[in-house]
């Protein structure tokens, strides 16, 4: 099963949690449910430089709590705060609701799934031969702690005839294994001779925190 889903998706409520958080009734739904599809694509398009990899929506009665996760915080808060303002108003004007913008900083880049996939493409994009760009970024990545790296490459690399794909595996990714801990991307190269595929797995180890917050609940308190 874990070599068929997507890895994040897969564990949902074990080790990973949902982007959006908020409670609807079938009504309603719907409407959030493309409302936070609008305000993502709102929010990256107006982001584009920053390198926002997450966006967490967290709605209330009141307002909508945003929290971005980008590699390049600065460019989103400005000196001053005064781009994060207008970001704040952009989207009050745009959706005519109030919110609540947080700026999170990606502290490793070079362990961010979407990253890797997006500087693979970016290099792809400027002809560089994709096994050095894609054997680059697998390096970063395991000098950066990584445990293990999976990239897959598909389309008409290096400009050939006939579209292929090929894998490039390094260390360990137990896709089954729901502990552990495993960043997925997906990322476009577009080129001259077409749009090429890019997949990035992320290994980073297995996560028992759940199960000592649970034990830590259930053991007694001393008095």
């Amino acid at each position: 099963m874990g070599q068929k889903v997507n890895p994040i998706s897969f564990r949902l409520g074990v080790i990973n949690t949902w982007n959006s958080k908020w409670f609807a009734n079938r009504r309603e739904f719907a409407d959030l449910f493309l409302a936070d599809i609008e305000l993502r694509k709102a929010i990256n398009l107006k982001l584009t430089t920053a390198d926002v990899t997450k966006i967490e929506i967290e709605r209330s009665a009141k307002k909508v709590t945003v929290n971005v996760y980008a590699a390049k915080p600065g460019m989103i808060i400005g000196k001053g705060g005064v781009m994060i303002e207008d970001l704040k108003d952009f989207l009050k004007k745009k959706f005519k609701q109030n919110f609540d913008v947080n700026i999170h900083e990606i502290t490793d880049p070079d362990l961010n799934a979407l990253l890797i996939g997006r500087m693979v493409a970016s290099q792809i994009e400027r002809r560089i031969a994709y096994r050095r760009a894609v054997k680059m970024s697998m390096q970063k990545a395991l000098e950066a702690g990584a445990k293990g790296i999976k990239i897959r490459t598909a389309g008409r690399l290096n400009g050939v005839e006939i579209s292929r794909e090929e894998l490039f595996k390094e260390g360990s990714i137990p896709l089954h294994t729901l502990r552990a801990n495993i960043d997925y991307a997906k990322a476009e190269a577009r080129t001259t001779y077409g749009v090429i595929g890019i997949q990035v797995w992320i290994y980073k180890g297995l996560v028992f925190k759940k199960k000592q917050a649970m034990a830590e609940v259930a053991a007694p308190k001393k008095q």
